[in-house]
């Protein structure tokens, strides 16, 4: 925990339906997507789960919805709470951000506009257009609980980003920049090569690490949708975490699809084989992403070694 505030702000998951434990006066809800269906089974039961999350909200609450996700903004309806939306493309949103712009290291500059209405203009130190949905929605909560602009700007402007979201790990020969990401849905790694189209580079390695095979099996297509979107795909093998391989799943299965998209792609599966792989085959100003929940998280140290 850190700080000593009367307010206690928490990232909740909905895995296992956790997010039911807490009493929260304020909800933020970012998106709902197809995942953990080794737990939930279908989409709609996902989207109960986070039915049940906003009716833990008291009258006197507030709830901040993406307008954008149109599964998020159903939830306004299981609420007598204040409900709040923001958005990019969904102009009836409360907060909308307009006049994007992007500078090399793709951070963000935008006008937000509350109610139609000039709020300020907001800059980021954090690359990508999710990252701008994720400030209108800190905005919009900081607003209703008072918060000055001035103070809300500033803080956005000095947040540089959480561990393993889009972190720059180092270089390779003072050539090739090595990131890390923690995005193990497709919809996560959509948002950083996303991100990275907003930056100025050579080429770009994805070294994707799947993270349990329920996932794997169930989103294949969508992960490989994802990942055509990288110049080179290398992916090593599923971590397994909580999971016995039950699914008849494999990487392999991950990287046919992507040839059979017309992307080259190769399976890998030995750290040290992957390092030495791409050291051999970078050019200068490549941009190197390592993504997944697992041990991924050694290759990048290792690269940069």
């Amino acid at each position: 925990m850190v700080g000593n505030s009367e307010h206690f702000i928490i990232e909740a998951c909905e895995y296992v339906e956790s997010f039911l434990k807490f009493s929260p006066k304020a909800e933020i809800i970012l998106n709902i997507d197809n995942d953990h269906l080794d737990y939930f089974k279908t989409f709609e039961n996902i989207k109960k789960a986070f039915i049940k999350y906003v009716k833990l909200l008291p009258d006197d609450g507030t709830l901040v919805l993406n307008a954008d996700d149109p599964n998020c903004l159903e939830l306004a309806q299981h609420t007598n709470t204040t409900v709040i939306t923001y958005g990019i493309q969904n102009k009836d949103a409360d907060f909308c951000a307009v006049n994007i712009t992007f500078d090399n290291d793709a951070f963000a500059e935008f006008d937000v506009y509350y109610k139609n209405e000039f709020f300020d203009r907001i800059k980021l130190s954090v690359p990508g257009t999710h990252n701008i949905l994720n400030a209108l929605s800190c905005i919009a909560l900081c607003y209703k609980y008072g918060i000055e602009k001035n103070a809300i700007k500033s803080a956005l402007l000095k947040f540089t980003g959480a561990h393993r979201r889009f972190e720059f790990k180092g270089k390779i020969e003072n050539r090739v920049s090595v990131y890390d990401d923690y995005g193990h849905h497709p919809t996560e790694i959509l948002a950083t090569a996303k991100s990275l189209s907003h930056k100025k580079y050579n080429h770009s390695w994805a070294i994707f690490q799947p993270h349990t095979y329920s996932r794997t099996k169930n989103l294949l297509d969508d992960f490989a949708k994802a990942l055509i979107n990288f110049d080179h795909v290398i992916v090593l093998d599923i971590y397994a975490a909580r999971e016995k391989n039950t699914y008849g799943v494999s990487s392999k299965d991950l990287v046919n699809k992507l040839i059979s998209m017309g992307k080259e792609a190769k399976y890998i599966p030995d750290f040290d084989e992957c390092v030495a792989f791409v050291k051999s085959n970078i050019q200068e100003d490549d941009i190197v992403m390592t993504l997944g929940a697992g041990t991924v998280t050694q290759i990048g140290p290792m690269l940069v070694d």
